[in-house]
């Protein structure tokens, strides 16, 4: 089979626009899966990369000219902002993406956006720099659009980050139950410790902890889930063992015995990786563990993103940055942390993923109840489609990492070993 394989299913007499026209000829390049283009005035053409055909998707246009306009101008954003605005529609958005994801070689120098686009990309992700005051603003912004929002589509134990399941038709409660008590598994937390929970989300994790006898301090920047996750405990009969502050992570003090966080690390910002580090590091009594679950870009893809703002930056988690797992792995050793375990979880968070987004497109009306027109429903939407697709891809993944500070006795050998590293 060739490269790809053009196959026009109706008549010529429809075709693209002119200012659409190198729409073609972008599809042309499609090496993986295949894509089948539709007008509403008749224009219907297949693009047939040469392998993984199975791999196929709808795309729709309504308004192609406005859309391959935005393109030109934003690139890669221009298709997010193309779908929220009612550009186009697809049968299966995360397919469509994830043909997208897989062709990333051949696709991102041709969707790659203007030079003033990039401009204002780069001046709006620098000015949610995650500082003290911005990241206490950039958490606002994502965390406390209300706990009622999240409560329409995150299952019953308000978990948000990847699960882990046990098989494909697992309830997903479940399956965050058992990504928690896995965690405490791989700490070796026993009744007693007492573990310092940074981004402590609505209090899932650490009710599981206290449940098991652990004592829990959960720091957050969220005051809408510190209002939540306390009433939860209160709830629950565990106060004693459980309290959650509005806490920056720089600002904790004290030593414990074990440190969780889960898919916090990613609004941290590179510039401050350094910092957090160290401070998992100081937080650590010696011997302690540290289990951190991270969500990691490719390292194929790591300049161009670190570059070029992409969607989820600028509409969904700004100050946001991913780490590959090379250089989280590199920024811990160097804090004098060792890397005792690494577990890739980018399936289980793909199958999350699904489940949230499905969950989502049937609230409509309660959106609408609170508040949250269409164009805000399309952006989740997009996001949630967004990264399943880059997950399914293998262009980002999540690992849950486990850290261990040395004990007192051997911190300097262990120290003095990874400098020479």
């Amino acid at each position: 089979m060739p490269l790809s394989q053009t196959k026009t299913l109706k008549s010529d007499a429809f075709a693209l626009p002119l200012t659409a026209r190198w729409v073609e000829t972008l599809l042309d390049s499609l090496r993986v899966g295949q894509i089948r283009v539709i007008t509403d005035e008749g224009y219907e053409r297949v693009f047939c990369g040469s392998s993984h055909t199975e791999l196929s998707a709808q795309w729709r246009l309504h308004h192609p000219a406005r859309l391959f306009s935005r393109l030109a101008r934003l690139g890669d954003i221009g298709i997010a902002e193309g779908y929220i605005q009612g550009d186009f529609s697809t049968d299966n958005l995360s397919r469509l993406l994830e043909i997208g994801a897989r062709n990333f070689d051949s696709l991102h120098d041709e969707l790659r956006a203007g030079f003033w686009a990039r401009l204002l990309h780069r001046v709006q992700h620098a000015l949610r720099a995650n500082h003290k005051r911005g990241s206490r603003r950039n958490i606002s912004a994502h965390y406390d659009l209300g706990n009622d929002f999240y409560a329409l589509w995150l299952d019953r134990s308000m978990t948000y980050s990847a699960a882990v399941f046990s098989a494909p038709d697992e309830p997903l409660e479940e399956a965050q139950a058992r990504k928690n008590h896995r965690l405490l598994a791989r700490l070796n937390a026993k009744p007693g410790d007492h573990i310092l929970e940074i981004g402590c989300g609505w209090g899932g994790f650490a009710e599981t902890a206290a449940k098991e006898g652990l004592n829990v301090t959960g720091i957050t920047l969220s005051t809408e889930q510190q209002a939540y996750a306390t009433q939860r405990i209160y709830d629950a009969n565990l106060s004693e063992l459980a309290q959650f502050h509005l806490t920056d992570y720089r600002d904790q003090t004290g030593q414990f015995d074990h440190i969780v966080s889960i898919e916090m690390f990613e609004a941290v910002g590179e510039r401050y990786w350094p910092t957090y580090f160290q401070t998992v590091y100081n937080r650590l009594k010696p011997g302690g563990r540290a289990a951190i679950q991270v969500i990691t870009i490719a390292e194929k893809a790591f300049e161009h993103y670190r570059k070029e703002p992409d969607f989820i930056q600028l509409y969904i988690f700004p100050g946001g940055m991913l780490p590959t797992l090379e250089r989280f792995n590199s920024e811990a050793q160097q804090a004098g942390l060792l890397v005792t375990e690494v577990t890739l979880l980018g399936a289980d968070y793909a199958r999350t993923l699904n489940r949230w987004a499905h969950t989502f497109s049937q609230q409509t009306e309660a959106l609408q109840a609170q508040g949250f027109d269409h164009q805000f429903r399309q952006t989740w939407l997009y996001y949630l489609a967004y990264c399943e697709a880059g997950f399914l891809a293998g262009h980002i993944n999540v690992a849950q990492v486990i850290l261990e500070k040395a004990p007192l006795a051997k911190a300097p050998l262990a120290i003095a070993k990874q400098a020479q590293t």
